[in-house]
């Protein structure tokens, strides 16, 4: 579990045009993540 001011773990994920991306592929911007809990459920 992240805590707050913890930094994010390297991912990678298909976007909307099934493309990998990369936090890495963003390192020296500035980026913001949203992490969200799975619809339906509680939290």
């Amino acid at each position: 579990m992240l805590n707050i001011g913890d930094k994010a773990p390297e991912f990678t994920l298909l976007n909307q045009n099934e493309e990998s991306v990369s936090l890495s592929d963003y390192k020296g911007k500035q980026v913001v993540i949203w992490f969200f809990p799975k619809a339906s459920t509680p939290g």
